[in-house]
């Protein structure tokens, strides 16, 4: 199968890579422009960029997916199936072009947790397991006819730093799994249930904030939910703190909002139970274990 392969960060690279080592051709692998990040504005690429440069594969990174010398450019290249895992939504005119249409990787069991942020909200909602979906492109968002899912527990020490990179090498084999299969025309569609479907929008600053009215479990899994980014987060004497790491504690009650700090412990107290803060990060300083951040600051008055 001669492939065009559409993606931008690290979670895509394993999908690439499975691709670019099997027995298909990869003959052009599309991603974001080079940006200037930082605050010395030094110009980056993506991480599909910096993995297509390394193994001589041709690159286009156009500012629209709507351009017309793009569109042209990908049609030249008679390409039999377009591949998408963590990608900008493609317009019909792009994803109707090659012989076999275009399928995305999603990072969720579908029709459940549709949109930006699936591997967050599955963690935040306290679900015990999740998954991976290939889908063909369709004109509403995630909504395609389903090739093939693949699930996976999250495990209660998970986050979702681990779920992605669990998930990234998951995704590539299933990614894998549907180009064979449809290369030999052996698929059968699922379609989605609609009914069935949940949201998983993009995470706003604002979600992140800590309710220490909430239960104890609701702020753990969103602790678990944003870590490592962008980290839930709580305000304290008019100072940011972010949470990366904590732990439900049944036997200390403390009242809600209430800080209690030993020489390497920090707890607050919430709506039913305690959290015990494992790892934090103080606005300005850097993101440190408990017991060393108490050797240097003090969540005390």
């Amino acid at each position: 199968m001669k492939i065009v392969f559409f993606g931008t960060p690290d979670f895509a690279v394993a999908s690439l890579d499975i691709l670019n080592k099997s027995n298909h051709e990869i003959i052009a692998v599309v991603t974001a422009p080079d940006k200037e990040r930082g605050r010395g504005r030094k110009v980056s690429s993506t991480a599909i960029k910096e993995y297509a440069v390394q193994n001589n594969l041709k690159c286009l990174q156009p500012e629209s997916m709507k351009d017309e010398e793009f569109i042209n450019s990908l049609a030249k290249l008679n390409a039999d199936l377009f591949v998408i895992v963590a990608f900008k939504i493609l317009p019909r005119s792009v994803f109707t072009l090659p012989k076999f249409g275009s399928f995305n990787l999603h990072g969720s069991l579908l029709p459940k947790y549709r949109g930006a942020a699936p591997i967050h909200w599955a963690i935040i909602n306290g679900e015990k397991k999740t998954g991976v979906t290939t889908f063909f492109l369709d004109d509403k968002i995630d909504t395609g006819n389903m090739i093939f899912q693949a699930e996976m527990p999250i495990e209660d020490e998970d986050n979702l730093g681990t779920i992605h990179d669990k998930m990234s090498i998951l995704g590539a084999s299933l990614v894998l799994k549907t180009v064979d299969a449809i290369e030999n025309e052996n698929i059968s569609l699922q379609f989605q249930d609609n009914s069935k479907a949940t949201p998983a929008p993009k995470i706003t600053k604002e979600l992140g904030e800590i309710d220490w009215n909430e239960n104890a479990e609701t702020i753990h899994n969103l602790i678990r939910g944003l870590s490592p980014f962008p980290a839930a987060f709580f305000n304290y004497n008019n100072k940011i703190y972010k949470v990366f790491k904590s732990k439900i504690v049944d036997s200390k009650k403390l009242t809600v909002g209430e800080i209690s700090q030993t020489k390497t412990e920090i707890f607050v107290g919430c709506a039913d139970k305690t959290i015990q803060i494992l790892e934090l990060q103080l606005e300005g300083r850097k993101r440190m274990p408990t017991e060393e951040f108490l050797r240097g600051y003090s969540l005390e008055n």
